[in-house]
């Protein structure tokens, strides 16, 4: 039973539905309470008196879901009837009773109590609608959503205040990192590793307070070969093959990074947290999806999966990634995850199984499925399918779209890699994997662009010196097909490319998208 169904059931005259939205708003109402009375006593009884008033006036409220909201107002005038009504003495929360087990040395707890002193004069400090999202989220435990329909307030307004207290919170004198301190004190100092998207981050989180240990997964999962089972040493050796083909990565290089990241995960029990930082594009999600997938196969026994996913940052106006943001603003995000459950773990191990499958209906399926529990699963996988060859003129959206840039007046290399990752950043695609995509382009006597010069393009190995003024033009050939004239795929000689799990065939592609219906067309079937 849900809250709202609480609402109904309370309203008449169950008992238990009483007790049960007693239990889930008793943290909300008491975090204003105290907030407004900076009295736990005085709190505790403010809010004993506004669920008397609430229940009594529960007909009153037309619309359920405006309980939150409506709660807290009666909580806050029974605070206003208690300030006109009694004269006290605050009793600052460090110096209120600790509990404290047998074993504790009163040296330990004398100093807890100076930390929580510390802890809530630096919350104090924040202007009260900061402070108390700060109490419930952190303090209290709630969701942002609740909190947000408590605070009756948007869930962006929300982040956005969290955001902010963090900032303020960041500048204080009071403690060096709210986040560190508070899960030191009320989490007893959890082991943590977090898992992030590349090296940038990774240096990032170090150099920050961040607390825990850093492993950087380095994979290109959106990008060549893959499989379900990525740690079979022939699907390994298959993949280092052709990624040492066609970006330059050295095999053994690859091989020894890929065992080293997989024995850091299998001894994942030793700590009492994991969280994966993520963002939204492909590149990421594919990662993503890896990874729930892997702990979907383990026993995670007391270890805890939590996870932070954005696609959207504030004062950032294109968000790219992670990778973006400084060790400040990292730093911000730190204890904003939220905890993996059972249904993320089944979406991200189905996406994975689907994106990896030699099956277009399974790759399709990724867009059919509810996904709200990965909330960019599906633009990034819809990103993904839009790379197989167009039914409109046999090309990809990355073709495509690096064809009307050229068109469009991009002529240098460096210039073309930001308009076109800009246009295209759901697919969050790197320089090495562009530099081969523009070079399929321009190779053979069929050449959809010309590039002046000889020289081979950059890799993983080789940089070329003034690669960056070299320019490109589009062939005859390209505009025919740009302008849906032509079809590409019969000029793309025997060069295959894999698509997530789908091998696409040089002349003769088995199957295209149509960008139009936004779903997989086998060929032979009607367009």
């Amino acid at each position: 039973m849900n809250v709202f169904q609480w609402i109904e059931e309370a309203r008449r005259g169950s008992a238990e539905a009483q007790e049960s939205l007693v239990r889930h708003f008793t943290g909300m109402a008491l975090a204003v309470a105290y907030d407004k009375l900076q009295d736990q006593h005085l709190a505790e009884d403010a809010v004993q008196e506004a669920f008397t008033e609430a229940f009594a006036n529960l007909h009153k409220l037309q619309d359920p879901r405006r309980f939150p909201g409506w709660f807290k107002v009666i909580v806050e005038r029974q605070c206003y009837r208690d300030l006109r009504r009694k004269q006290f003495q605050t009793l600052p929360l460090h110096d209120m009773e600790l509990p404290v087990g047998d074993q504790r040395s009163l040296e330990s707890v004398v100093e807890k109590r100076e930390l929580i002193g510390q802890l809530h004069a630096t919350i104090a400090d924040l202007p009260p609608g900061m402070r108390i999202a700060v109490q419930l989220y952190y303090f209290q435990g709630y969701s942002l959503r609740e909190i947000s329909q408590y605070l009756d307030i948007s869930l962006p307004a929300l982040k956005k205040r969290l955001f902010d207290a963090r900032r303020k919170l960041k500048n204080t004198l009071h403690v060096a990192d709210f986040v560190s301190v508070f899960i030191d004190l009320y989490e007893g100092g959890k082991r943590m590793l977090h898992i992030v998207n590349g090296d940038s981050v990774g240096d990032k989180l170090k150099q920050g307070n961040i607390q825990g240990d850093i492993l950087v997964w380095r994979e290109l999962y959106s990008f060549g070969p893959v499989f379900t089972k990525m740690d079979v040493p022939d699907h390994r050796r298959t993949r280092a093959q052709y990624l040492e083909q066609t970006l330059g990565i050295p095999e053994k290089e690859y091989i020894g990074t890929c065992e080293a990241q997989e024995r850091k995960l299998q001894d994942f029990q030793q700590y009492d947290e994991i969280v994966l930082w993520f963002e939204h594009d492909l590149f990421d999600q594919t990662m993503l999806s890896y990874l729930l997938h892997w702990f979907k196969e383990q026993s995670l026994g007391n270890t805890k999966l939590s996870l932070l996913c954005i696609g959207a940052y504030p004062g950032i106006e294109l968000f790219r990634g992670l990778g973006q943001l400084s060790t400040e603003q990292l730093e911000t995000l730190s204890g904003t995850w939220h905890t993996i459950g059972e249904q993320e773990l089944m979406l991200g191990s189905m996406l994975w199984e689907a994106y990896t499958s030699n099956l277009p209906e399974n790759h399709q399926r990724m867009l059919e499925v509810d996904s709200s529990a990965l909330p960019f699963a599906r633009a990034a996988f819809a990103a993904h399918l839009a790379r197989l060859p167009s039914v409109n003129n046999g090309l990809g959206i990355i073709e495509q779209t690096t064809l009307e840039a050229v068109a469009g007046g991009i002529h240098k290399p460096h210039e073309l890699f930001r308009k076109v990752g800009d246009q295209l950043h759901t697919l969050g695609m790197g320089d090495l994997e562009f530099w081969y995509y523009l070079a399929k382009l321009t190779e053979g006597p069929d050449s959809l662009l010309v590039i002046d010069g000889t020289a081979p393009f950059p890799d993983f190995k080789l940089a070329v010196p003034h690669f960056q003024d070299r320019v490109l033009q589009v062939t005859s050939l390209g505009r025919e097909v740009l302008a849906g004239n032509s079809d590409y795929a019969p000029y793309t000689g025997t060069t295959d490319k894999w698509v997530g799990g789908l091998l696409v065939r040089g002349k003769a592609p088995s199957w295209r998208w149509n960008p139009e219906r936004k779903s997989i067309v086998r060929m032979g079937e009607s367009d």
